[in-house]
């Protein structure tokens, strides 16, 4: 037992930690694209494509029909709703999705493991990340399926947003696909509140 013991424990001990493993994931990574499923708490269940560039971009693009848009430029995440003009907009720092888009998170002070005992699902790494100075900015739960040929050989899966009102979303992902183009306009937006009106500006 001993001598298989000390064959067995070089091995182990070159594997990464699981929160390590996630930080090797998130700081290799560049751009992904995968197709997302968003459920809210209500039980609305909205479509699209979503496109990541770190760091700090992203794109939700809803399916058509769908008169909503989730933009991160890089500072600001930003909430389109062309249904009624109306745009809303927040530090990237300020929201949960912070963990995957700023690349000065400390996922050692914000995040911690999660066992199957404690929400995390078998077979995934689970991480849970909020800010404990800042709990209205919401908690974030994360699922990275191993895979091999992904950055640190994790791809993230899903994530489940818990806001400070206590609404629920989750977002699961298929088909995702790291190091692709992205085109330099992919995160711009068109604003809603600016009309173009006959002899006006806008």
């Amino acid at each position: 037992m001993i001598a298989v013991a000390a064959l067995v424990a070089p091995a182990a001990a070159q594997a990464p930690a699981p929160l390590t493993q996630v930080a090797q994931h998130l700081k290799g990574l560049t751009t992904m694209t995968a197709a997302f499923t968003q459920t809210a708490s209500s039980g609305q269940v909205l479509r699209g494509q979503l496109t990541l560039a770190r760091p700090g971009r992203v794109r939700f693009q809803y399916e058509p029909g769908v008169p909503l848009l989730v933009v991160a430029d890089g500072k600001a995440l930003t909430m389109i709703d062309y249904e009624v003009a109306q745009v809303s907009r927040w530090p990237i720092r300020g929201t949960p999705l912070a963990v995957l888009l700023d690349p000065d998170v400390d996922l050692a002070k914000f995040a911690r493991l999660l066992g199957p005992d404690a929400g995390g699902v078998p077979g995934f790494v689970t991480v849970e990340a909020r800010d404990p100075k800042h709990p209205e900015y919401g908690t974030i739960t994360l699922y990275f399926a191993r895979r091999a040929g992904a950055p640190a050989g994790l791809q993230l899966a899903a994530w489940r947003v818990l806001d400070a009102q206590g609404a629920v979303t989750q977002v699961q992902l298929a088909e995702v696909r790291f190091g692709v183009p992205v085109a330099k306009n992919a995160f711009a937006w068109r604003d809603p509140r600016r009309t173009t009106r006959p002899g006006g500006r806008g």
